[in-house]
């Protein structure tokens, strides 16, 4: 039986300066790289192909959209046994540690496996504030709720394939993190969590770097998992 295929889905919104490091610094055991070029008006996508990623350009905003279109265009023959990586564009996520972050799938104890910022290395300012204080929020709520142990809802993440379709997301922006986990847990996906290193990124943060960003994403986050404790699965 043949290695999984790694697919790696990297969501972008003006990140030039980051694009091209992040595409040249992914492992050679990754099998296809697709950036979805969320309206970006810098020549991210450009910067992308000819970093050798796959490119698909999604107009309208949202970073579950761009997750989303970057996973129906990928070119890989499909398999169940495939691992779906997301990481971010900006630099924040560590490429070293993808090797760690899909060990636990490819030795079949999990199907979801999230990159936790909380339990690894934090370079000093790469999480504000207020995203250590949602995330704990969010991990506290779900812990409540459905009996979670997660530690963060960090973007750097693996999933088998076929798990991933189980989940039928479908939050279009802020939320789309929170749902993966939230639908893992009420669908009975076995998870497990390793600590990644989490750098200080490449440019401005289109969340945590204004105060609309900030209020939006816990909106979302918020409002996602309100309409899954209540949604009947």
């Amino acid at each position: 039986m043949s290695d999984p295929a790694v697919i790696v889905l990297i969501p972008a919104r003006n990140e030039i300066l980051s694009i091209a490091g992040v595409i040249e610094s992914l492992p050679d055991f990754v099998s296809e790289v697709v950036v979805a070029d969320n309206g970006s008006t810098d020549g991210t996508g450009e910067a992308a192909r000819a970093a050798g990623a796959t490119v698909v350009r999604v107009e309208e905003p949202g970073y579950g959209r761009a997750c989303m279109a970057a996973y129906a265009a990928s070119t890989t023959p499909r398999s169940p046994d495939d691992i779906i990586v997301f990481m971010d564009a900006d630099a924040s996520d560590d490429p070293a540690d993808m090797a760690a972050l899909i060990e636990p799938i490819a030795g079949g104890r999990a199907a979801l496996v999230i990159g936790s910022r909380a339990l690894g290395e934090r370079e000093p300012g790469a999480l504000t504030p207020q995203q250590r204080f949602g995330n704990a929020l969010a991990c506290w709520l779900m812990a409540r709720i459905w009996g979670a142990r997660f530690t963060d809802l960090g973007p750097f993440r693996a999933v088998r394939r076929d798990a991933y379709e189980r989940l039928g997301m479908s939050a279009p922006t802020f939320g789309w993190t929170v749902e993966m986990q939230v639908r893992a847990l009420k669908r009975d996906v076995p998870y497990a969590e390793v600590p990644v290193r989490y750098r200080k990124r490449i440019g401005v943060s289109k969340i945590s770097g204004t105060v609309r960003g900030v209020v939006m994403a816990g909106v979302y986050i918020l409002g996602t998992i309100a309409v899954e404790a209540v949604r009947r699965d």
